[in-house]
């Protein structure tokens, strides 16, 4: 059984880092120190019967999972500062016991690491080489770590979210 409770500790503490040393190292329009406030959750779906007797699919925290649940983790970044922020970049990794389904993020670009997060490229860019010596595409299941890049400046107040899927091994 997948324990996501230590998890999302890591997670939260990864992303909170991630999005301050972003705004200590870019140029104009960069976001403050302590400008974004950043907050995570992570979720699985499951089925429920309504009242109806019909089967709706239904997000609960993924307090604990098991091998085939599918987790959803979701980082909401908010500008609580009093002026728009911009360059921001959240970093999330993937749990090693969990293989990456797909990404989400509006205005984002969004880049993966298979090296741990030392480099980030597109998904089409990524090779690995075998233990033969051969290369090949990088799969999913290859992916250590995502990174969003929000493409535009977010506003006074405002608040976005990306988020990412993973099946549990």
């Amino acid at each position: 059984m997948f324990n996501h409770t230590i998890f999302k500790q890591h997670f939260i503490s990864v992303l909170c880092t991630a999005a301050m040393l972003t705004a200590f190292t870019l140029p104009a329009h960069a976001a403050e120190p302590g400008a974004i406030k950043v907050s995570s959750i992570v979720e699985k779906i499951i089925d429920v019967v309504d009242k109806d007797g019909k089967t709706v699919s239904t997000r609960v925290p993924a307090d604990n999972a098991v091998p085939g649940d599918e987790i959803i983790y979701t980082t909401t970044f908010e500008n609580i500062s009093n002026k728009p922020a911009g360059n921001i970049v959240i970093t999330n990794p993937v749990p090693n016991d969990t293989t990456y389904l797909m990404a989400n993020g509006v205005n984002t670009e969004i880049t993966f690491s298979i090296d741990g997060g030392n480099e980030y490229a597109a998904a089409d860019k990524l090779v690995v080489t075998t233990n033969e010596g051969d290369t090949r595409p990088a799969l999913p299941s290859d992916y250590t770590h995502l990174r969003w890049t929000y493409k535009v400046e977010l506003g006074v107040g405002e608040t976005s979210k990306v988020s990412f899927r993973a099946v549990i091994k």
